[in-house]
């Protein structure tokens, strides 16, 4: 099959799928992944056709200043540049379209237009139920009817954020008029399939869930078989004990140099070396003991670490679980007060450190615990034994064979 991946925003929205594209391609399918042109680089090292969007994902959500209002004017803008790069991408046709939590709401309109077969492959769990609130509303609970209710108004707001791209999207592609919030009831009508490239380990499906929304587990970043880390990272990583891994991915831009000195700071306190990753807040480490990193695969860096401090994004956190290191998790915005708390629950972390509240003392403190109390590691290392048994790309792939019988 021709098989048209999309999928936006910043590098833990894209890279999985990646990995997912990589296996479709291997099962003998023709695959396109549409990302931001930002990812050109990324989806071609695995090997895979790419198709730009014109989006800039740096302007989502990104920065951890501002509330509620800022984070979704922010997606408003996302949104609006995103709906006729979706057409352009789809313009040559494909068999098959999977669509990624974010361009979901506007690829249904697509998949109208083009009468082909679609489905969901969600990095995070977005449809209302009764067993925990919206992933971008925190991690508390607000009760079994609560959870559901706010799920449904967290689907209102989303719909009310694509209207006006939707509404220029269908008369771009020659559609009669329809409101967002009237399409995706069509889509939940037709029992439109998702599966979910979670853990069950980490978030258990819902009960409350209809049939076709499946956990799958992850699928994972391309990594070339033959990859080896950069020989000054071997260097750093063999000249002595596991070091404390520090990064903030697409989070905190323009706070490098703050973060610079707490992050340094923090590893002189607890007495840790550090390799920091300078992600796009341009954090740099300097001092003895501390390495400064650029992009590396997690699936290769982690395993070697001693922790992992990170923002809480659903692939970073996923991955250290993986690696069965234990996390200091420093939610930033959007999801990953979400995943943070999961982490938290299972164990396999340190209690959450806001971003607004971080400061060396309290990263230092919770590096400590991470490093020195084995309990943590020991239920991280219980989940990555879970998690192994799970093979998300190929359970995606048998129903990609499914759907072109």
């Amino acid at each position: 099959m021709r098989i048209l991946v999309m999928a936006a925003g910043s590098h833990g929205d894209v890279a999985p799928y990646t990995g997912l594209g990589a296996h479709l391609r291997d099962a003998g399918h023709g695959v396109v992944l549409a990302a931001p042109e930002t990812f050109r680089e990324l989806v071609a090292g695995s090997g895979l056709d790419f198709r730009p969007l014109p989006v800039d994902p740096r302007g989502e959500g990104t920065r951890p200043t501002g509330g509620r209002s800022e984070l979704l004017a922010r997606a408003a803008a996302f949104i609006g540049q995103l709906g006729d790069g979706l057409a352009d991408a789809a313009a040559p046709g494909a068999d098959l379209l999977l669509l990624s939590t974010t361009t979901a709401p506007l690829g249904w309109h697509l998949v109208e237009a083009m009468g082909v077969p679609s489905m969901g492959v969600y990095l995070q769990p977005t449809l209302p139920t009764r067993e925990f609130p919206p992933v971008v509303g925190g991690a508390r609970s607000l009760g079994s009817w609560g959870n559901r209710a706010a799920g449904a108004l967290g689907q209102r707001v989303v719909d009310r954020l694509h209207a006006e791209a939707a509404r220029r999207l269908r008369a771009r592609l020659g559609l009669p008029a329809l409101s967002q919030t009237a399409r995706r009831r069509a889509v939940e009508r037709a029992n439109w399939p998702v599966l979910h490239g979670f853990s069950p380990t980490v978030v258990p499906r819902p009960a409350d869930w209809r049939q076709e929304l499946r956990v799958v587990g992850n699928w994972w970043p391309h990594v070339a078989e033959d990859y080896r880390l950069p020989t000054e990272v071997e260097d750093f990583l063999r000249d002595g004990p596991p070091p404390v891994f520090i990064g903030f991915g697409s989070m905190a831009a323009g706070q490098g140099e703050r973060l610079s000195a707490l992050a340094v700071e923090a590893l002189r306190r607890a007495g840790v070396r550090g390799v920091v990753q300078a992600g796009w807040a341009g954090i740099t480490g300097a001092g003895d003991g501390v390495l400064t990193v650029g992009e590396l695969p997690h699936a290769r860096l982690f395993p070697r670490m001693a922790a992992v401090v990170h923002h809480a994004g659903a692939g970073t956190a996923a991955a250290a679980l993986r690696a069965g290191v234990p996390s200091v998790p420093v939610p930033v915005t959007a999801d990953q007060p979400f995943w943070a708390d999961r982490l938290t629950r299972l164990g396999a972390a340190t209690a959450p450190v806001r971003f607004a509240e971080l400061t060396a003392d309290r990263l230092a403190e919770a590096i400590r615990q991470a490093v020195e109390e084995q309990r943590l590691r020991a239920r991280a290392q219980g989940v990555a034994r879970a998690m192994a048994g799970e093979d998300g790309a190929g359970r995606v792939a048998e129903v990609v064979v499914a759907m072109g019988r």
